[in-house]
């Protein structure tokens, strides 16, 4: 049975498509099928992490009736060693596009939720896919409501910025909640003593201490790794460098979500 996780934040710059590209290597590498979907049509960056070029058809096409979902998929399977099967939906790039979306109206968006939600009836079962991952844009828009209305669970990505704290709790109060939905915390870039370390005992108490003030269960705090930083989004060491303190902090989250 197909399993859809939106990957959220309440504001940009929290690692959060980092996060959902990782955690979606992470699971095709275990033999999972998967579909990972650019719901960020204000900022759409998964045609760049996959270094797409130019294609005939994005996801902005499909919720516009333009073309059929199978039409928007880019099998990026045969790129990495993996066991399970790849398909990355991305959305359109070009500034018009983009430009296009913020005159969408509610109408629109209402189209889109339910063109969401009858993929997984309509395509994802059929098609054997395990995992959706959605990236989400950041913040409360439409999109992002449609994202995890559209989800059986989210995942909120916090940097441990009081302002990005705050908007968290509130968004978990006056969104989540409100559509009943399950939600669990992953606080990213966490720095410890060492610049870009933070060890696992201090981990641990981070993780219980966060629980309580959001409320919320919280997967992990994960450390702030200068390479991951600097790599800009190019590599995803889920499946480039599996060995890597990331991947392997992330493979315990996928390990929890599995059993979610």
């Amino acid at each position: 049975m197909t399993k859809t996780i939106a990957v959220h934040s309440y504001r940009g710059g929290t690692g959060k498509t980092l996060v959902a590209v990782n955690l979606a290597g992470i699971f095709v590498s275990k033999g999972r099928n998967v579909c990972l979907m650019d719901l960020d049509f204000r900022a759409p960056s998964l045609y760049s992490v996959f270094n797409l070029g130019r294609q005939p058809f994005y996801l902005n096409d499909f919720f516009d009736g333009a073309c059929g979902f199978k039409d928007v998929l880019v099998d990026v399977t045969q790129r990495y060693a993996v066991k399970g099967r790849f398909l990355v939906a991305p959305a359109d790039p070009d500034m018009e596009a983009i430009q296009k979306y913020t005159l969408k109206d509610r109408r629109w968006e209402m189209g889109v939720l339910r063109r969401l939600l009858s993929l997984k009836s309509s395509f994802f079962e059929d098609a054997g896919v395990d995992y959706v991952l959605l990236d989400t844009s950041p913040g409360i828009q439409y999109s992002s409501i449609n994202a995890i209305v559209g989800s059986d669970l989210t995942i909120i990505v916090t940097s441990l910025d009081k302002s990005d704290l705050e908007g968290t709790r509130k968004m978990l109060s006056q969104f989540i909640d409100v559509f009943e939905k399950k939600a669990l915390i992953l606080a990213n870039k966490v720095v410890g003593g060492n610049p870009c370390q933070l060890q696992s005992l201090d981990r641990n108490k981070l993780v219980d201490e966060l629980t309580t003030s959001l409320g919320v269960r919280v997967l992990e705090a994960v450390p702030c790794y200068c390479d991951v930083m600097g790599s800009g989004g190019r590599m995803i060491f889920a499946l480039e460098k599996p060995e890597h303190p990331f991947a392997v902090v992330l493979t315990s989250v996928s390990e929890v979500l599995e059993r979610f």
